[in-house]
């Protein structure tokens, strides 16, 4: 995926009088070079948050669910929860959505929507539980590099003589 199309930054926008949000201008142009009429919804697995995209969220969905054999428990319970729960919402002219009760009843959103961009989808949060989550991420990551970086230093220690790895 080219990087012009995908979804980068975060961005917090306020809800018009009618409850309607603008989708970040970059966001937009992403999601209108993927193709993707409107904007696929649906609640996030792991976050209280609502993950959206197109055609390329579409089809890392597809992807996943084509791991599992179809009619298997697992196979319908992450079809349920990614296609069953999702939504599409209409985007207009102005470039703004419509985030239904479900949507914002989910992500806790009230006043502000933060889009926030993770490649090839984005995620609608409510601010201020962004804010704990992106700490809580950033703190994490600082964890995974360290041991990434652990794992990499002991592979360029040679080893005693006669020892094996």
């Amino acid at each position: 995926m080219a990087d012009d199309n995908r979804f980068v930054s975060n961005f917090t926008n306020r809800l018009d009088a009618k409850g309607r949000v603008s989708i970040p201008a970059s966001f937009r142009a992403a999601l209108a070079r993927d193709g993707f009429e409107g904007l696929f919804v649906h609640p996030s697995l792991d976050a209280d948050a609502i993950d959206c995209g197109g055609h390329a969220l579409l089809k890392e969905i597809d992807s996943l669910l084509d791991t599992y054999p179809p009619y298997t428990e697992e196979r319908d319970t992450l079809s349920l929860a990614l296609l069953g729960m999702s939504e599409r919402l209409k985007v207009d002219p102005e470039g703004r959505v419509q985030l239904s009760e479900s949507c914002k009843q989910r992500a806790g959103v009230t006043s502000e929507a933060t889009f926030v961009g993770l490649g090839h989808k984005f995620q609608i949060w409510e601010p201020e539980r962004f804010r704990a989550h992106q700490e809580e991420a950033r703190n994490r990551a600082r964890d995974l590099r360290k041991i990434s970086g652990s794992r990499g230093a002991a592979h360029d220690t040679p080893l005693p003589h006669g020892a094996r790895e």
